[in-house]
């Protein structure tokens, strides 16, 4: 039941976006030879108003495909026949339209749920932060030279970033006010591994990972079950909180049992000495209820608060922060979705089906601005093209596109297959 849902996701969220691109073809007048959902060989087929209609085997992607798209004809209605402009409008629809159902599922979402304001909840008495003035209820806006819309936007900075240990600078708002301050954070040095795990008696859970952290590079994931450090059983958060309390890391090795999925795996790993610095105020991650503005207020900071993360994302990967073996393709996609099934179970089937949707925003959000990467093959890599026929006022010769984007859709599915097999590598 898992894996349906899981496909029906992913498909919804392919389908809008060919659903764009198939809706600015018809308008501009370009002829769509066929509308498909699903990949493969047609399972069944319709033809209405030059259209073929296609469901295929595959339950992954689909696809709009165009009367002139990978050729010159200039007949009527094809993709190449219109001008520069309309076809990079049917180019932008796809991403475009993936932004447009991320909104309306964050609307969705914040109506019932609400959203996080980047609200301070607490602030350490005697702190840095403390002296600054900052006060419990104060909203912050900006963090080390980055924007604050909601409070994960506060958390992911931090948890990719790291907290400076020099000068911490942040604006908050206070009855209508803006403030700026800057200070210096209270710090230590100590060896870490590089995780989070929640507080209590419940299994030690990792939560959250660091890149380039020893446990990330061993290959433990969020979610993995905690088990054994330097052979001491560990049975719970509390256990593990006690073990670290009374055993506190050094240059030496840690050897590490832990549980992914049925599994149990055994790792040693050296920690990584660290300078930590503490924010000294605690900050709002809950969700809140909004009245009506303001839900479609969070809902667009919602939307720039996944646009942001997959930006980041990216460019940490071709920084060398993440690696492609960070990556996920469909089959990490299925499995994710039903790990986030799993785990909302026990709240009810309410709280399921505000994760998936939430699932599906973030799904949305990654597939709109990963289109948009200028890459040959991708629709950022045809607007780029299209851009350049502006530029010029004539458009680069076809072989020599063609070349250029058969090239880019073969490291693609290169890339896919390593993906893909990666996936299926973490899983088991």
């Amino acid at each position: 039941m898992n894996i349906i849902i899981a496909v029906l996701i992913f498909s919804i969220v392919v389908i809008i976006h060919e659903m764009g691109h198939f809706l600015l073809a018809k308008a501009n007048h370009i002829t769509v030879t066929e509308f498909s959902v699903g990949m493969g060989p047609t399972l069944l087929s319709t033809v209405k108003n030059d259209t073929k209609y296609s469901l295929k085997l595959l339950p992954f992607g689909g696809s709009c495909m165009m009367l002139g798209e990978d050729d010159n004809s200039e007949a009527e209605g094809a993709f190449n026949s219109k001008s520069v402009w309309a076809r990079m409008s049917v180019i932008i629809a796809g991403p475009l339209f993936n932004m447009i159902l991320a909104f309306f599922l964050s609307i969705i979402i914040i109506s019932f749920v609400g959203s996080d304001p980047p609200r301070i909840t607490e602030v350490e008495a005697g702190s840095p932060a403390a002296e600054t003035g900052l006060k419990e209820g104060d909203l912050i806006t900006r963090y080390e030279g980055s924007r604050i819309s909601i409070g994960r936007d506060l958390y992911t900075k931090v948890n990719l970033d790291g907290i400076p240990s020099d000068n911490i600078t942040l604006s908050y708002k206070r009855d209508g006010k803006t403030h700026d301050v800057t200070y210096v954070p209270d710090s230590e040095e100590k060896y870490m591994l590089g995780f989070t795990h929640e507080s209590g008696e419940n299994k030690a859970e990792v939560i959250s990972l660091m890149p380039g952290y020893p446990l990330a590079k061993a290959g433990v994931q969020v979610g993995d079950i905690i088990l054994e450090l330097n052979h001491t059983v560990i049975n719970s958060n509390q256990d593990l909180e006690d073990y670290m309390s009374s055993h506190p890391f050094s240059d030496d090795s840690v050897d590490i049992t832990y549980q992914h999925k049925d599994r149990i795996h055994d790792a040693t790993v050296t920690p990584r000495l660290t300078k930590n610095a503490a924010l000294g105020f605690v900050f709002n991650l809950g969700r809140e209820k909004q009245p009506p503005l303001l839900i479609l207020k969070y809902s667009v900071k919602e939307i720039g608060y996944w646009i942001k993360t997959t930006v980041k994302s990216l460019a940490m990967l071709i920084t060398g922060k993440f690696t492609v073996n960070d990556l996920s393709g469909p089959v990490g996609v299925v499995d994710e979705i039903g790990k986030t099934i799993n785990s909302s179970r026990a709240d009810g089937g309410f709280y399921v089906i505000m994760n998936l949707l939430n699932f599906m925003i973030l799904l949305s959000a990654n597939l709109g601005v990963m289109n948009l990467i200028p890459f040959p093959a991708l629709d950022g890599g045809r607007l780029l093209f299209l851009i350049i026929e502006a530029i010029r006022g004539k458009g680069i010769k076809q072989e020599v596109e063609g070349m250029i984007n058969f090239a880019g859709l073969m490291l693609l599915m290169a890339l896919m297959v390593f993906v893909m097999f990666n996936d299926i590598r973490k899983i088991f």
